[in-house]
């Protein structure tokens, strides 16, 4: 049983990262107007966030920036344009994806730039080439995290191969991501401790990144946290790519910190949340519940949402064919 202080007392260590505008962008291809950012931006400031995820450092020879908003490009200057010279304790990060983002042209000098911290996104077999990008941002200057995605599909002995590899870099945080949203708190817990070890070991923090399948993204999160997870990732009214993700509101109402604050979170929610989901579509549904029950990418749900589909059985055994 884990210890009831790691759940009720104030954790000086903790670190939560508001991933709305990153994970929340793959919902509506980053168009979020700039009132909206400079808006989350001042609520992140009252509510205590420690850091705010303005999207990807996405390459754009790879994808056209006529098809997506500025956040999937993250360019400093307009970065600046929302947060000036950022003079506060809220730290700005970005996601750079392995494979989908020039790093050694795109992310410049800390020194010039408004960004603290590069979020590197791998998957298990890319792991190398994550080694190098976390290489090159640390020696510009930047703080790092190691984001590795669909934990769920991964191999215990090569989580543990790939946690040594990434302990031996200037990497600051290792991240569990359950990117189908197919774990369960018994699990998160396992994963979690083999992720332990391998901080124990070379000096790091564990993050923990929940998608909400199975409405399990706050209890995953806060399982993470008991077992000694630190970096926390959640997005207001759980705004994220398919069913979410653990939801701003639940998690500062749950954190013992006296410095987070839920109340501005709720006025954001009620003052701009509400109104995009008049428009935008994310949360949990049952297409997303059968992808995270059969562990699948949850693509598929997300074609089955845009097409409006309600024919849960039908759809169902599709992914049996599949899987």
């Amino acid at each position: 049983m884990k210890e009831l202080s790691k759940l009720m007392d104030f954790r000086p260590d903790i670190r939560v990262v508001d991933a709305t505008l990153r994970d929340g962008g793959l919902v509506n291809d980053f168009y979020f107007t700039d009132e909206f950012v400079k808006a989350l931006y001042a609520a992140n400031l009252k509510a205590g966030v420690d850091y705010m995820e303005f999207g990807y450092k996405a390459s754009s020879e790879m994808f056209d920036p006529d098809k997506f908003g500025k956040w999937k490009f993250c360019k400093d200057e307009d970065i600046r344009q929302i947060v000036g010279d950022n003079e506060t304790d809220l730290k700005i990060a970005v996601m750079a994806d392995v494979g989908r983002c020039d790093y050694q042209k795109d992310i410049i000098e800390r020194s010039e730039s408004p960004i603290d911290l590069i979020r590197v996104a791998t998957y298990m077999n890319s792991i190398p080439t994550a080694v190098d990008m976390i290489e090159d941002a640390a020696k510009k200057g930047y703080e790092t995290t190691c984001n590795i995605m669909a934990i769920s599909n991964a191999q215990e002995a090569d989580v543990k191969a790939a946690l040594d590899m990434l302990g031996k870099t200037p990497v600051n945080g290792l991240y569990i991501v359950d990117s189908y949203g197919a774990l369960y708190p018994e699990q998160i817990a396992r994963i979690v401790d083999l992720f332990m070890n391998a901080a124990e070991k070379y000096g790091k923090k564990v993050g923990i990144h929940a998608h909400n399948n199975q409405q399990l993204a706050f209890a995953n999160t806060i399982e993470a946290v008991g077992d000694g997870a630190d970096w926390l990732d959640a997005t207001y009214g759980n705004m994220g790519r398919g069913a979410g993700n653990c939801a701003m509101e639940l998690l500062l109402g749950f954190l013992k910190n006296p410095k987070y604050k839920v109340y501005p979170v709720i006025q954001f929610i009620e003052r701009y949340m509400t109104a995009m989901k008049e428009s935008v579509t994310w949360g949990y549904d049952v297409q997303y519940l059968l992808t995270g029950l059969l562990n699948q990418h949850p693509r598929a749900a997300i074609q089955f949402t845009r097409e409006e589909r309600k024919d849960y059985a039908e759809f169902y055994k599709e992914l049996i064919v599949q899987d």
